[in-house]
């Protein structure tokens, strides 16, 4: 279990542009208010040894089957014994603590918003409640952070001062990223899919959040390769700007670029053209990432840029 940590000074940064230090430990005491194991589908990797809150004698019913040479006696099932006139036995896993690997993307598409909270500061903070969460529940976490420059990576632990380190690797990550920020190619996503798989995770819940801007369909395939030993939970952070353009934005004529190239707005069919290629890439990018959450029925959570990104969050995977 984590203990209460005091709180560091506020860096005094615009909470609105970078993550500050001492708010993602203060979000340590939000983290009793959900769960990461929200009505799972039982045998999930998330449901791990947390199926139930009667722990027993630290094991998990797995199966009822035939009785076999050198099974112990002591599991017979005598009513369904009773029943079927053959003997039955209960079989039993032994619970294992779950390794939880939190993927935080902290390149330079997250440096976005058109409402409150930039993307970055978003994934950052959910990133530390979910380490706080999983210390909390007595499992093991660590980090793959992607930065504009680098992929950093830690491995899971069940260490309060480890998770504070985490968090201060998080927090440079996010400050070093401005308006001139520019990915590096080692950060591309298949570069980081590359990393995790190169960890030989297994039997692990990797909680990937992110804009997903770079993933595409192969990759997606890669994470559903994961999928058959590990859970991967995605987490969308997303801005309604980058979903679709208001259709007064022609009279502003504005002109758009993602620091290399530039698209000027001054016309009505343009900015329609650019809003319904934005709305069909994004709703692809939510039926593909819905649909991998539900091979192991999880659930597809989004949040957004408005500054409600903790309760949203929160009140999707089951918060009170």
């Amino acid at each position: 279990m984590a203990k209460p940590t005091q709180a560091p000074q506020s860096q005094g940064l615009d909470p609105r542009l970078y993550c500050d230090y001492a708010k993602l430990v203060r979000l340590q005491a939000q983290a009793e208010s959900f769960t990461l194991l929200p009505h799972l589908k039982a045998g999930s990797v998330l449901s791990g040894r947390h199926n139930s809150l009667f722990r027993g004698r630290g094991l998990n019913f797995e199966e009822l089957r035939h009785y076999q040479l050198g099974d112990d006696i002591r599991n017979l099932d005598w009513k369904v014994t009773m029943r079927t006139g053959k003997p039955h036995v209960r079989s039993y896993t032994e619970e294992k603590d779950r390794n939880v690997m939190i993927c935080v993307d902290q390149r330079s598409s997250m440096f976005f918003a058109s409402q409150s909270v930039m993307k970055s500061v978003v994934a950052a903070e959910l990133a530390a409640i979910c380490g706080w969460r999983v210390l909390k529940d007595g499992d093991r976490v660590g980090y793959l952070i992607a930065s504009h420059q680098a992929l950093f990576h830690s491995k899971a632990q069940r260490s309060q001062n480890d998770l504070l380190s985490q968090l201060k690797h998080l927090v440079k990550a996010n400050q070093s990223l401005d308006v001139a920020s520019h990915d590096n190619n080692d950060v591309t996503f298949s570069r980081w899919i590359e990393r995790i798989k190169r960890m030989g995770l297994k039997q692990s819940t990797l909680i990937f959040i992110s804009d997903w801007r770079d993933c595409e369909e192969h990759h997606l395939d890669r994470l559903q390769q994961l999928q058959q030993h590990n859970d991967v939970l995605a987490i969308m952070v997303s801005d309604p700007l980058e979903q679709a353009l208001p259709h007064t934005l022609a009279d502003a004529k504005w002109v758009v670029g993602d620091g290399r190239y530039q698209l000027n707005l001054d016309s009505q069919s343009k900015v329609s053209a650019a809003s319904e290629s934005l709305a069909q890439k994004a709703a692809l990018q939510k039926q593909s990432l819905a649909k991998l959450m539900a091979i192991k029925h999880l659930p597809y959570i989004e949040v957004d840029t408005s500054g409600q990104h903790v309760s949203q969050f929160q009140k999707l995977v089951g918060g009170r």
